[in-house]
Parts: structure tokens; sequence; C-alpha cells
């Protein structure tokens, strides 16, 4: 649904509803789901690419101490394989919206298309760097995966998980070749697959 509405003006209990990491070859896929408050305003919030990491985990403990309700969730590798990246990150979405402790009136979610939920709710192309709530989750969402990033870097070292976060660099796929995937990586995803089949 499309609504044409000035994103800034909405009335209170919106949630913001973003995902991190679709593109990787690792790991999970992340949401977030944020009702802000109106009465408590968080200064700075952006598209979580744009601001640096200090920056993002100052935001994260304010978003999460400041927000009516918030919820991190997420989509597990084997979902993904099993359901593709689009349906399990809709997944995430969904137990993002459901794990809010506060019903909200509408759910903005970032991008083109919006999952199945139970609330009314509207795709926003660029939303988190429009609407606060999108800007907050996107936040909560990347801080929370990058953490999980860094823990399988230490479980799985030779990566380089921690620098390269999942995505398919050189580093990465070189990395790959040599050791082979781990039990984090996605046997759906191209390059895997694609070494799997040869082994």
């Amino acid at each position: 649904m499309q609504l044409g509405l000035d994103f800034t003006q909405v009335e209170e209990l919106v949630a913001g509803v973003d995902e991190v990491g679709r593109g990787p070859l690792c790991g999970a896929v992340v949401t977030a789901a944020v009702i802000l408050d109106p009465a408590r305003p968080i200064l700075g919030l952006n598209d979580s690419k744009k601001l640096t990491e200090a920056r993002r985990e100052l935001l994260f403990d304010e978003i999460r101490e400041k927000a009516l309700s918030w919820c991190i969730a997420r989509a597990e590798v084997e979902e993904i394989d099993q359901l593709n990246i689009l349906h399990a990150t809709m997944l995430a979405m969904q137990r993002a919206v459901a794990g809010l402790h506060i019903t909200p009136r509408l759910a903005l979610i970032d991008g083109n298309r919006c999952p199945q939920l139970a609330v009314p709710s509207a795709a926003v192309v660029k939303g988190d760097s429009k609407v606060p709530a999108i800007a907050a989750a996107s936040i909560l969402a990347k801080v929370s995966r990058d953490r999980e990033m860094q823990a399988l870097d230490r479980q799985y070292p030779g990566y380089g998980i921690a620098g390269h976060k999942g995505y398919p660099t050189a580093v990465h796929l070189e990395a790959l070749q040599r050791l082979g995937p781990t039990p984090v990586h996605r046997r759906s995803f191209g390059p895997v697959r694609r070494l799997l089949e040869q082994s």
C-alpha cells in the first residue's frame, strides 16, 4: 500500500522496520522494529550506513532507552537456505513487528515491499533516510548484526568475518576457496553453492 503522506508528520505509534544482511554469504538476516516516543526525541537518526560505528553504538543504547517499544529479530541461515533470502527477510520482519510490546497503528517498511503483518503497513523506498523510526530500526539491526559477525569471526577465524561482515569481498571469497564453507555459510548463495558442488 502506498500512502501519500509526509513521513515526518505521521501520527505516533508508527513502527519503523528495517533489515541488515540480505547480501552476505554467511550469518543470519537481522531485522528490527522501533516505535519512537515523540516526547523523547533522539538527535542524529539517519541511515545506519551513513553513520560511524562509534555513533551507531551510542545511538543503539539511546534508542533502546528512549523508544516506546523495540524488537530485534532474525531469520537463521537454515531458514534463508530453505525459504530464499527475500522470504526469510519478510519472516524476520514479521517477527520484529510481532515482538513489539505495543501494537503500532502503522508499520513503515524500508524498501519496496511489505511483509504480511497484522497491522496496516506501507513500504518506503530509502525509508532509512526519510523516516526516523526506520533509521532507528536500521541502527538496531546493524549494530546487532555487526556484533554477531565479530563473535562469528572469533568462532571461525581465518575468514575475516569481522571486517567484511559476511559480504562477498575478495578476502572472503579467497578464504572460502582455501578453508571451505563453515556451518554459518548460506548454502543457497552462489559462491558457497558452487564450492559445495565442486567438493
